[in-house]
């Protein structure tokens, strides 16, 4: 049965991921929102990194920093260390090219579908504040069904396809242990149960608490160790880099198999790690307190940049600045031994050091990607259902979501990327065309955000200030 589920799956990945469907909608939807707004991520990199640091307007209001450490956490997962290798070793070193450009202009996406989440978003009876693509496919297009559909991709995508994924991957890192054997992840996916639904069971809040302490922590780690390894392989830092160009720009190999090419690699890999234009990232803008839209925005930009520019590429170099060949790595089935790739990689600089420092890091990225990916699912089934969640049926959901967990840690490789490829791939489907057709909202409250900048002041908003007349939750 499982096999003729895959099948359907990995004919659903074919068709989707066709040149002319995700991977064109992804390219040019970023490319257009990035020259229509004069190429924002660059001109207000500066100022998102100080949007950061502000506090909410409100007391006890969840702040742009703990809204971006909610969708990074998300982001920033197993698919920075996993999906990368798995790139590098079936696309190329060129993936890893395509993966910055992806994420480039993937920033002008995540800005645009962040921005209308602020603008569109709900009240809470406390005051604070909830929303995402769903309330703005609604409200905007006057299309709840359209909304209802994107939901249920979210919660498939997050609950199903990701955190299985990401239970896979942390488990897959044990092989290279001699303490591994038939029952481990079992064990493995045992523990990470118990601890997931720990977490979900306690709240939204302790979901933001503790990603707001993990994330920082292992990311910065992350990427200290990577530039020690980089420093100890200076040597080869040259032909890493040629390699990579090389690869990237070898276009009878790439229009020869666009499927398996490293653009295609590298648009798959960094959909996965940054999530850019997936829409998912918007539903933890919305919680953000702040006092203009385009605040939150620009900090969900940042985030995309410090998922893929700074994580992925923090993997890439740690395996491509050492003398390990990646296509070893490819199985006879031509799967990626993507773990056993990083940790050799890793074992080759830094002795045993290395295999368990990736365990570490991946038990700690697989952690936050499992609470923070659940983070986004309660507010879809809310919006499906049009009302609250009830206590028995919450607690459902929620178990649910945890038993989920253990199933994709003893699940099939194949099984388990090719359904979070589709799903995410549904997702793009739904979400692009929409920011497509009312992105020109999120360029005028762009445009009204640099009016006010410039005059030195704080930016704040009025939805009237951009030609808003419906009546809006907040921004009145």
């Amino acid at each position: 049965m499982l096999d003729g589920i895959h099948s359907i799956i990995v004919w659903i990945v074919d068709l989707i991921y066709q040149p002319w469907c995700v991977p064109l909608l992804l390219i040019a939807g970023g490319l257009y929102f990035t020259i229509r707004m004069g190429f924002m991520q660059v001109r207000h990199f500066g100022g998102a990194c100080k949007v950061i640091m502000e506090k909410p307007t409100q007391e006890g209001g969840i702040s742009s920093f703990g809204a971006l450490m909610v969708s990074t956490a998300s982001r920033v997962g197993t698919g920075n260390i996993i999906g990368v290798s798995t790139a590098i070793i079936l696309g190329g070193e060129g993936a890893i090219f395509w993966m910055w450009i992806t994420a480039f202009i993937g920033g002008a996406s995540a800005f645009v579908e962040s921005t209308l989440a602020q603008i569109y978003k709900k009240k809470n009876a406390d005051g604070t504040s909830y929303g995402g693509p769903a309330y703005y496919m609604r409200d905007v297009l006057n299309a709840r069904w359209l909304g209802v559909i994107f939901s249920i991709l979210v919660i498939f995508t997050y609950a199903v396809g990701y955190n299985m994924l990401a239970a896979y991957n942390l488990q897959s890192t044990f092989k290279v242990f001699s303490f591994y054997g038939s029952s481990t992840s079992a064990v493995i996916g045992i523990i990470l149960t118990v601890l997931f639904g720990i977490i979900i069971f306690g709240g939204a809040k302790k979901i933001v608490k503790v990603t707001g302490v993990m994330v920082p922590i292992m990311g910065l780690l992350y990427v200290v160790v990577a530039l020690v390894v980089l420093g100890l392989n200076a040597g080869n830092i040259p032909t890493m880099f040629g390699r990579i160009f090389n690869s990237a720009f070898d276009f009878q190999a790439i229009f020869g198999g666009f499927t398996g090419s490293c653009i295609m690699w590298g648009l798959k890999r960094g959909l996965y790690s940054n999530e850019a234009g997936m829409g998912s990232a918007p539903n933890a803008a919305a919680t953000a307190d702040v006092s203009h839209p385009v605040k939150q925005g620009l900090v969900q930009m940042l985030s995309v940049f410090i998922d893929t520019l700074l994580i992925c590429t923090a993997t890439a170099f740690m395996c491509l600045s050492t003398n390990v060949i990646p296509a070893s790595f490819k199985a006879a089935d031509g799967s990626a031994m993507a773990a056993e790739y990083v940790q050799t990689s890793l074992g080759e600089t830094l002795g045993s050091f290395g295999p368990i420092f990736i365990a570490t890091a991946m038990s700690l990225f697989a952690f936050t990607t499992l609470i923070g990916n659940y983070s986004y699912c309660e507010g879809c089934l809310k919006f499906i259902l049009k009302r609250e969640v009830g206590k028995v049926g919450i607690t459902i959901f929620r178990a649910c979501a945890t038993l989920l967990i253990f199933v994709g840690a003893v699940a099939s490789a194949g099984l388990v990327w090719d359904t979070a490829d589709m799903a995410q791939g549904l997702m793009v489907l739904c979400n692009v065309p929409t920011i497509l057709i009312i992105g020109g909202v999120a360029f005028k409250a762009l445009k009204d955000y640099e009016k006010q900048n410039k005059a030195g002041k704080n930016p704040e908003f009025k939805a009237k200030d951009i030609g808003i007349t419906k009546e809006l939750d907040f921004w009145k």
